[in-house]
């Protein structure tokens, strides 16, 4: 296919995508060049796989790969995305779309031998490009060709010699709307590509140990706005037996983990947007010895109104790779619906963002805590 006739055809999709229900702004997109790059590329180069095919897609943040893989010919399309938020932004435009000849599966099973192409959005971690390189070089066609494209400014060197890792062969194309992509193909033999293991550290001034999977933000160690708040949750409340306390935004677990062990008796729940973080926050849970009911969710959509004594918040403050407030202000008012009357956020930030009077007026009445070179850790009590 042309490159013209590729982009007549992509174009109508990427130009009626939406965010939602991802945090939608005017400055926020739902596809960026290295999405059109790669449809490009696929269309223009690797048709041959495509066209009629079935096809293997990771990363898709809002659905620009898989929708316009679909409409560019592709029979059907395996997807691995780790958000959920994600996987509904996907839904939503397929949809909006009349798209649907695509399937979710895990990391470990998105691969299938009938795919001869995978279209894969690099992640910020080479550890999860890693493991996503192991899984489609030993689960897929031996003449699958790898199509791996990010934005030039979020890209590293370090990711190609990850993807050598896994395949015989890597070109790199030219930077195109300051967008590139790294060319994977001749994937080493099955038997000589181990499973990626988990990451564990043992953290000696907390006294736990973190455990993480590829892809989960900060790996095995532990971040410095998370030790913030765990320093600090000493003095918050304790929650009686039957009472119910939320990790918000969990990431591998490690606040979890602590408040289970400073309310034991209670129901302690870890909630995160990624598959990568509800994993590592279980597993952390299980190398500390303790219970913590691990869930995958959009903020807090699963849990009641009104249902939880205190929860613990170290928000994101990106949006993809975009520096965003917007996610904070959501789990915000996430945490106001779901505390009870005389329920507590605490919340760790970046004390620049300066997020007092927000929480002010979303949950109520904001103490500092405690306040260092960077951050600032805040308890608010639900009106």
């Amino acid at each position: 296919m042309r490159a013209s006739d590729a982009d007549a055809v992509i174009d109508p999709i990427l130009g009626r995508l939406r965010r939602r229900p991802d945090i939608e702004a005017p400055e926020l997109r739902a596809h960026d060049a290295a999405d059109r790059l790669l449809l490009e590329l696929a269309a223009t180069d690797h048709a041959e796989a495509l066209v009629g095919a079935e096809i293997v897609v990771i990363g898709d943040t809002h659905g620009a790969l898989t929708l316009g893989a679909l409409a560019l010919g592709a029979r059907h399309v395996r997807v691995h995305q780790d958000s959920i938020v994600a996987e509904r932004a996907l839904a939503e435009n397929a949809a909006a779309l009349g798209l649907s000849a695509f399937s979710h599966h895990p990391l470990a099973e998105v691969a299938s031998t009938d795919a001869r192409l995978a279209l894969v959005r690099l992640p910020r971690a080479l550890d999860a490009l890693d493991a996503i390189a192991r899984e489609v070089a030993r689960g897929t066609d031996p003449g699958v060709v790898l199509l791996a494209a990010g934005m030039v400014k979020h890209m590293s060197l370090g990711a190609n010699e990850v993807l050598r890792g896994s395949f015989g062969r890597l070109d790199v194309s030219l930077a195109q709307r300051k967008a590139r992509a790294l060319v994977a193909r001749s994937p080493l033999p099955a038997g000589e590509i181990a499973e990626l293991e988990p990451a564990r550290a043992r953290d000696a001034d907390l006294g736990l140990e973190v455990v993480a999977v590829p892809g989960a933000f900060a790996g095995a160690s532990v971040d410095i706005g998370a030790r913030a708040l765990i320093a600090a949750l000493d003095r918050a409340p304790r929650v009686a037996a039957g009472g119910t306390v939320i990790d918000l935004a969990c990431g591998t677990g490690l606040i979890a983990t602590t408040l289970a062990r400073l309310n034991p008796g209670a129901r302690v729940i870890a909630s995160d947007v990624s598959a990568a973080a509800v994993a590592s926050a279980r597993l952390t849970a299980i190398a500390n010895g303790v219970d913590v009911e691990v869930v995958q969710d959009d903020g807090l959509g699963a849990q009641p109104d009104a249902s939880a004594d205190l929860i613990a918040l170290n928000p994101p403050f990106h949006v993809g790779a975009a520096v965003h407030t917007g996610i904070a202000h959501r789990l915000f008012a996430e945490a106001a619906r779901v505390l009870r009357p005389g329920g507590e956020l605490w919340v760790v930030w970046n004390s620049h963002l300066r997020y007092a009077p927000a929480l002010e007026r979303a949950v109520g009445p904001t103490r500092q805590v405690a306040r260092g070179p960077k951050f600032t850790v805040t308890a608010s009590t639900r009106r």
